[in-house]
């Protein structure tokens, strides 16, 4: 069944898998829910329907230790990973739980709750600039400054290094959609992984020197005083923190939009009744959420899920975005449902590796979002949906490159 089922990475992740992956989905949960991809760098397992997925989400024999034997690390990040990807996404308990509890009060819901405030203001002032003039480009001018200017002052970036550290981001976000050859792709992010990694272990240097109220030198504290956090640890989990903070909420946001304006009776529902804004944000998530297969698990003995065999050593990706439409749990999976009660989605994860960011993520969301509706009237696409340019179909993002948007030119407060 395996090998009957296995299909090249090039003839799954097309334009058309980009563009809409869901058909493509339904037919892997009825056809092959495990079904064998093949690429150049590596094979790997997709598992596609709602209760494997959750399962396999808790499975303590899909580690997500890639660091352990085989050095799976290589084949997936490249050479200079290592640097920026030892941190709790990449480890199993114990040390998950170590790096985990590290962080986690930082991001604890009254905390999050705490920069409300501040939040509003960051989103009060990108729309300030983009209402007098019309029109904008979604994901340029709002989706990604927002959580980028956040996560940038939790951690202590300084304000005037915030656009540099945006642009290297966006380098590892958009690999692969530019006209440079695979090879040049890869060296192109390979330069920003060095950048980075460079850059942090600066700031720590930096913080060491002068802390501040701020996550690194919390996390420096951590490092220097007790132990708890290795020096590698500390500039990847930087990272971890910088990157994840800030590029799921992104596309979020911008698949948030689209999957509103191509629904214009939902988006109408959510402007006259914003109280169901709260419960519309699991509904967006689950609809076209950002993280379409979570990060990336290795089998450290064979597994069986649907009679289908993952041998021991290989690459397990478990579909979120298609355990999120499967109709065995979903009743009309396929419709955007902002009344929709919020149900078990996957979208954040499940199990020990849940998203540890979430509450900031729904607060940044639903203030983004919330405000767009108020302040945007008539809003609408500025070019048809089929013109739209997404990222690469490869990409372990969903997401748009760009969303150009048409509005009133009349502020509303």
């Amino acid at each position: 069944m395996t090998e009957e089922h296995a299909v090249a990475a090039s003839e799954l992740y097309t334009d058309e898998y980009a563009a809409d992956p869901y058909p493509i989905y339904a037919r892997m949960r009825e056809e092959a829910p495990v079904r064998l991809v093949r690429s150049p760098r590596f094979d790997s397992y997709l598992i596609a329907r709602y209760d494997d997925a959750r399962a396999a989400l808790t499975d303590p024999r899909l580690s997500k230790d890639l660091y352990g034997p085989g050095q799976h690390y290589l084949r997936i990040f490249g050479p200079n990973s290592e640097g920026l990807n030892k941190n709790m996404l990449n480890s199993d308990p114990p040390e998950h739980s170590r790096l985990r509890r590290l962080v986690s009060q930082a991001f604890a819901p009254r905390r999050m709750e705490a920069l409300r405030p501040r939040v509003v203001q960051v989103v009060d002032d990108l729309l300030d600039k983009i209402v007098p003039r019309g029109s904008c480009d979604l994901m340029h001018d709002f989706a990604i400054p927002l959580p980028m200017v956040v996560i940038c002052e939790l951690l202590g970036v300084p304000r005037a290094d915030h656009d540099r550290v945006q642009s290297w981001t966006q380098v590892i976000r958009t690999s692969g959609s530019s006209r440079r050859s695979p090879d040049e792709e890869r060296a192109a992010v390979q330069d920003v992984q060095l950048k980075l990694h460079g850059y942090l272990a600066e700031l720590v240097r930096v913080k060491r020197e002068q802390p501040a109220d701020d996550m690194i030198s919390a996390l420096i504290e951590a490092c220097d005083h007790d132990g708890r956090l290795s020096e590698r640890e500390l500039v990847s989990t930087a990272f971890l923190l910088l990157f994840a903070g800030h590029q799921t909420t992104a596309d979020f946001i911008g698949n948030a939009m689209l999957a509103l304006l191509t629904n214009p009776e939902q988006l109408d529902l959510l402007r006259a009744r914003p109280e169901l804004l709260s419960s519309a944000i699991e509904e967006l998530i689950r609809f076209d959420g950002p993280l379409p297969v979570a990060s990336p698990r290795i089998a450290t003995e064979d597994v069986e899920y649907d009679q289908v065999r993952i041998p021991a050593g290989s690459v397990v990706g478990v579909v979120l975005n298609s355990a999120n439409h499967d109709p065995a749990h979903f009743a009309d999976p396929d419709q955007l449902d902002v009344t929709r009660d919020r149900g078990p989605h996957l979208g954040f994860g499940h199990g020990v590796h849940y998203c540890l960011g979430v509450s900031l993520a729904r607060m940044e969301a639903q203030i983004g979002i919330g405000s767009m509706l108020r302040r945007l009237p008539g809003l609408h696409l500025a070019v048809p949906v089929g013109e739209l340019r997404r990222l690469p179909a490869a990409s372990p993002f969903r997401g748009l490159l760009e969303l150009p948007l048409r509005f009133d030119d009349q502020h509303q407060s």
